[in-house]
């Protein structure tokens, strides 16, 4: 299963340079990421090469950091191709937590990470659909 990292953080400058550097320092690699904005906090999710190692050292730094499952879902770069996800999520009554999706080659394939409640079911549902998820190590080495 894929992790992400959930970094909680005060919402001012400098700080995504302090979490930045501090990966690195760590020789790991940000596959992908988000900022939200909270006021006067704000969420940064990370997908990175090492997700233990970076967490380990995000909270060594002081960072309130979580590690998350997240569904990767390989899909179609093409007009449709979410929606046909989001169309048997639909159908079996699964909703998003939270999502966020990249191009990983052009006109050919994207990502769509996904946070959503029973995670393993919901892989099953998707992999039985016809929808490769990506493991851990494979969407790490992108």
């Amino acid at each position: 299963m894929a992790k992400q990292i959930n970094v909680f953080m005060e919402n001012k400058p400098g700080r995504l340079q302090s979490i930045t550097k501090i990966l690195y320092e760590n020789d790991i690699n940000i596959r992908a990421m988000t900022i939200q904005d909270r006021g006067e906090y704000g969420l940064m999710k990370l997908l990175v090469d090492k997700p233990n190692q970076a967490h380990l050292a995000l909270v060594d730094s002081g960072y309130a950091s979580a590690l998350k499952d997240a569904l990767a879902i390989l899909i179609d770069d093409s007009p449709g191709g979410l929606y046909k996800l989001a169309t048997i999520f639909l159908n079996q009554g699964i909703n998003v937590l939270d999502g966020y999706g990249f191009v990983i080659d052009s006109k050919k394939s994207a990502i769509w990470c996904v946070e959503v409640e029973e995670i393993k079911q919901i892989k099953e549902i998707v992999e039985k659909e016809g929808f490769e998820v990506l493991e851990d190590q494979s969407l790490y080495e992108l």
